[in-house]
């Protein structure tokens, strides 16, 4: 007798159970119907390997990110007074490119370059000679302080505040003096992208009090796109962002009163 492969013999046994109906019975052990078998996975103990879980959910978080997690929660919970919910309120993306470009153009000097400053000044003055005499440079102010007295003698032409200052309480009155002096102001996203414009790690405002004369048409646009959006004080209350599970619950209930509506009218 010829030997068959056994592949061969696979198929043809195949070919003869085809045209057959298969009870659980008829079928033996080592008979399969098919080539590749099923060979389903067992995760109950002592089993097989368990698959990767997201276990973020069962992780012991450090005090300080379950702190700030919380409070921002409970920040979306509560019902915010008009003059903290004007923080939200801040400028586009498109606004924000072009106001940071312009900014970028006024970046006050670093320690290294006023480093250097000094010290031209200073060899200056040992040979004797007059150093330099240079118009009084046009950069960004910042500090709080410093922007609340330009904003007081209407020296600042524009103030730009974080919307992410901690405490809020800081820069909370500063939109009511802007608009009392008449002074341009928005507030943009975050307090390190104001700091980095500054040479410092946070910076809550910074303010401009002169431009150079091919900036000066950028500037007026800019102000004059801003304008509209914080001319008068907001009057609207921030409203809470409710949970997924109260979400439900008032779901829930105004079906409840849906139903209770329609047996009355029906």
């Amino acid at each position: 007798k010829k030997k068959t492969s056994r592949p061969a013999q696979a198929h043809a046994e195949m070919a003869k159970t085809r045209g057959k109906k298969s009870t659980r019975g008829d079928k033996k052990e080592g008979d399969y119907s098919h080539l590749f078998q099923k060979t389903p996975r067992n995760f109950r103990i002592g089993q097989s390997i368990q698959p990767k879980r997201n276990l973020s959910r069962f992780v012991k978080w450090p005090k300080y990110i379950r702190i700030q997690r919380q409070r921002a929660i409970l920040k979306q919970r509560l019902k915010v007074p008009p003059a903290i919910h004007q923080f939200g309120n801040t400028i586009d993306k498109n606004q924000a490119m072009t106001l940071f470009k312009l900014l970028a153009k006024y970046r006050p000097e670093n320690r290294k370059e006023k480093k250097e400053r000094l010290a031209k000044i200073a060899e200056a003055q040992a040979k004797n000679e007059k150093a330099d005499e240079k118009s009084k440079p046009k950069v960004l102010k910042f500090g709080l302080n410093h922007i609340t007295t330009l904003v007081e003698s209407r020296k600042a032409r524009l103030v730009v505040i974080a919307h992410d200052v901690d405490p809020l309480e800081l820069v909370l009155w500063l939109p009511a003096l802007c608009r009392k002096m008449g002074v341009p102001f928005c507030i943009v996203k975050g307090k390190a992208r104001l700091g980095a414009l500054c040479h410092q790690k946070t910076c809550t405002a910074v303010a401009l009090t002169a431009v150079d004369k091919q900036d000066e048409r950028a500037l007026s646009q800019f102000c004059a796109s801003v304008e509209s959006m914080y001319e008068e004080p907001q009057k609207a209350w921030g409203q809470p962002q409710y949970g997924i599970k109260a979400r439900h619950k008032i779901r829930a209930r105004e079906r409840e009163l849906e139903k209770e509506r329609a047996k009355r009218f029906a």
